[in-house]
């Protein structure tokens, strides 16, 4: 089952990295300004958060190919990035499937791959998949320290630059009000993240579709390992 899955997080992070490079490739072609453009493209949350979704999925498949034993700190990663995946899916559906990139044309299978195909995967590998560990609640909080980073960059950098990769955090963009409605939008977002972060947390006190040992390693034990039921 390890190997399995360790197969489709191969394949779902080659997927992700194509749908980057094909709405990267083709946007680079249509704007003046290819040195800002690219600034702008990798300000994108979706951008980022499909992009770290590879590097954890490339990694989980190292782990899931080998049958490996996945450490604490690889269980977490995958659960602050399943958090802003799901967060990309559902915010993408409610509030920005009918907006197209503001630098160049939408790509609509890149588009579907990064906003919705990608993150289902992600929710889905981390119901369903063995080796997930229980993430300590201690951590939880640590899982909205990137989409902080991201929103105090994104607002310091638009000011500067009169430039939000989305109209939601524009104070400019109507039917908003100013800053007081992006801090409407902001605040929504962020308690959004932490019900879905609390929910994956949640999740990995559960040991369901597998038994405790097969949770950690398939058959209770690996590579010389014992682990506790």
């Amino acid at each position: 089952m390890r190997r399995l899955f360790g197969v489709l997080r191969l394949f779902a992070a080659v997927a992700i990295i194509v749908a980057i490079v094909g709405q990267f490739a083709n946007s680079l072609s249509m704007v003046p300004d290819a040195a800002a453009f690219v600034v702008n493209f990798f300000s994108f949350f979706t951008i980022l958060s499909n992009a770290l979704a590879a590097i954890v999925l490339l990694i989980g498949a190292v782990y899931g190919l080998r049958g490996a034993v996945e450490p604490d700190w690889y269980t977490f990663a995958r659960a602050a990035i399943v958090t802003y995946m799901t967060t990309t899916l559902v915010v993408y559906n409610l509030l920005l499937r009918d907006i197209s990139l503001d630098q160049a044309t939408t790509v609509p299978w890149s588009n579907e791959i990064l906003h919705v195909w990608a993150p289902l995967y992600l929710l889905l590998d981390w119901i369903l998949a063995p080796g997930r560990s229980r993430v300590p609640w201690s951590r939880f909080w640590w899982i909205a320290a990137f989409p902080i980073a991201w929103v105090v960059y994104t607002m310091i950098r638009g000011a500067v630059v009169g430039w939000y990769p989305y109209p939601f955090l524009d104070p400019a963009v109507e039917p908003g009000v100013g800053y007081d409605g992006v801090t409407v939008y902001v605040i929504a977002i962020a308690s959004f993240i932490l019900l879905v972060g609390s929910a994956i947390v949640g999740l990995s006190q559960v040991r369901w579709p597998y038994r405790a040992a097969d949770a950690r390693v398939d058959g209770g034990e690996s590579r010389g390992e014992r682990v506790e039921a």
